[in-house]
């Protein structure tokens, strides 16, 4: 019998599979156990068939709860899912850190996103997010561009790429779902994505979240699982930043840049800094690091003149490491 072909029967959670795969004689456990269900295990088992084959097809690997390689931060869950549909590689245990927030995120939190999850990637961490648009993608984009790894967990099947966009971002990625082929994306399906976000990850870092959204689900899934919540302080009149605010205020660790996470981890890894940048390059960058400013601000803390702040951040933003912000200020990419 095949065990995925009892993930599909009705009514049969993770609980129930494990206990009828773990009895003598599964069938038996189920024909008297639960009836009802035993008399779909036809209708199941061609369905577990069918996604075998399409799994096969398209170099998707089905990870079963039963199975050795399920992930031990996914057990602990308390619903967790009785299989997972990967493509690519999951984290190594403990190697893993979340970046989640807001889809309409601002400028600033876009760029702090990439650039921090850029660092991680480049410290040997893995780099964790939903694929959705905004803190996500951006948190995707800067580990691919750190030369690490990066898995999207996705809130719809692996055939089924939300939001379309990110379809060839998600070539270039490890992705993970737990939903069958064909199941296209659902309001309900995304708190679910966001526990399987928490259980994978060492670590949670909310970026930029106003109160509703639903990088606070992951973050209270994390804190339920004993995993740590960070967060990335934002203006106290920013709607935007008001669900990491709070998250500081109730005992979050404050984010400043990748060493924050780093250390507060125990990672040994730090940043690489860009080793393609003149002196003058790296002071500003380093700067621009700090915080978002007006060039002539930047001028007068480097000791530079004005239209040579204006020439490096040129220059910055020509190999993606500055970006000009609304109110003719700059910030680190």
């Amino acid at each position: 019998m095949d065990p995925l072909a009892l993930a599909f029967l009705p009514g049969i959670g993770p609980k129930r599979l494990l206990e009828a795969l773990e009895a003598e004689d599964p069938a038996g456990f189920l024909q008297e156990r639960f009836p009802e269900a035993w008399r779909r295990l036809p209708e199941a088992e061609e369905r577990a068939a069918a996604e075998r084959r399409l799994a096969e097809g398209m170099g998707v690997r089905l990870v079963g709860l039963w199975e050795e390689g399920f992930p031990e931060g996914l057990k602990a869950l308390p619903q967790p899912p009785t299989h997972l549909y990967l493509k690519g590689e999951l984290p190594e245990e403990g190697k893993a850190v979340a970046l989640v927030g807001t889809r309409r995120a601002s400028p600033w939190a876009l760029a702090f996103a990439r650039r921090l999850a850029r660092e991680l990637a480049e410290a040997g961490l893995w780099v964790v997010s939903g694929l959705a648009r905004g803190i996500d993608r951006e948190a995707h984009l800067g580990a691919l561009e750190g030369g690490g790894r990066t898995l999207g967990v996705l809130g719809s099947a692996l055939d089924r790429v939300y939001p379309p966009e990110n379809r060839s971002l998600a070539q270039r990625m490890d992705l993970l779902s737990e939903f069958p082929f064909g199941t296209g994306p659902k309001p309900e399906f995304f708190p679910r994505r966001n526990r399987l976000i928490a259980g994978l990850c060492r670590a949670v870092v909310v970026v930029e979240a106003p109160p509703d959204s639903g990088a606070l689900i992951t973050a209270r899934h994390a804190l339920e699982l004993g995993k740590e919540v960070l967060a990335v302080p934002g203006r106290p009149t920013d709607q935007g930043s008001l669900g990491a605010n709070r998250l500081i205020q109730d005992g979050a660790y404050p984010v400043l840049g990748a060493e924050d996470v780093l250390s507060y981890l125990g990672f040994s890894g730090k940043p690489k800094p860009p080793s393609d940048l003149s002196p003058e390059e790296a002071r500003l960058y380093e700067r621009l690091r700090q915080g978002e400013a007006l060039p002539d601000d930047l001028a007068e803390a480097l000791g530079l003149p004005a239209e040579r702040v204006l020439a490096l951040l040129t220059l910055l933003e020509v190999k993606g490491l500055a970006q000009a912000l609304p109110g003719g200020r700059y910030g680190a990419v």
